[in-house]
């Protein structure tokens, strides 16, 4: 099967680093911050490696922050950079504010993690009955390849089931399939799988770098590869 690249890098966005600086430590957004439906890329805005008010970040900066806090080569992610930057309403199509990604069918879609879907109004916000339901699946100290694609599956079930307007492409599955991909690559071991769980609610639940826990900047760099080899797996335990 070939999958789409743009896919794949665009997966980085929706899922971090070595240890930071003082200038780079955890600090909660303000009501005046802007924060997009991608928990990613707020955690990186929540320690800085983005501007933490989450506004006019330039394709630039979003390329540099995915490789010192993901180690995602920078070839690599300007494609989904420059992706995001088309959703932007700064006058500048260089750069982006966070909830800018807000746009839905860019990069956000029905079906979320820890989203609301579009059609009830609130796609950006965390929603933790949502997220719940995904990490009652995560029931041991590490996520197996299997376990995350059962709560991805449970969870498209339940937005189907909740939602009479759920719009869901073959596009926007092989999407999903990226995005757990791309946990379990960053907080596991390769393509293995087993992402500590720990590691992933800290970044669902408080959009934080599990930097307290443990974590740190993997020492290989993520490459498409990688992802491609992940997803598939996750579709292929999928139910």
């Amino acid at each position: 099967m070939r999958l789409d690249t743009t896919l794949v890098l665009s997966a980085l966005l929706a899922t971090v680093s070595c240890h930071p600086s003082s200038s780079a430590e955890f600090s909660k957004p303000s009501s005046k911050d802007r924060r997009s439906p991608c928990p990613m890329l707020n955690s990186l805005a929540n320690h800085n490696w983005i501007p933490r008010n989450g506004r006019n970040i330039s394709v630039d900066q979003l390329v540099t922050a995915l490789d010192l806090a993901l180690n995602l080569s920078p070839a690599s992610s300007r494609p989904v950079a420059e992706l995001a930057a088309t959703t932007s309403t700064t006058g500048n199509a260089n750069t982006l504010n966070l909830d800018d990604l807000n746009k839905h069918g860019v990069i956000e879609h029905d079906g979320s993690l820890s989203r609301g879907d579009i059609a009830f109004g609130d796609n950006h916000s965390f929603k933790p009955s949502i997220y719940n339901t995904v990490a009652d699946y995560f029931t041991k100290d590490v996520i197996s390849i299997t376990a995350a694609a059962k709560a991805r599956s449970a969870r498209l079930r339940a937005a189907r089931a909740a939602n009479p307007a759920f719009n869901f492409t073959a596009r926007e599955d092989q999407f999903s399939q990226f995005e757990t991909a791309l946990y379990l690559a960053v907080y596991g071991k390769g393509t293995e799988g087993n992402a500590k769980t720990k590691w992933v609610n800290i970044l669902f639940r408080e959009e934080r770098i599990p930097y307290n826990e443990g974590f740190r900047r993997p020492t290989d760099v993520i490459t498409n590869d990688d992802v491609v080899e992940l997803a598939q797996k996750v579709a292929a335990a999928s139910t």
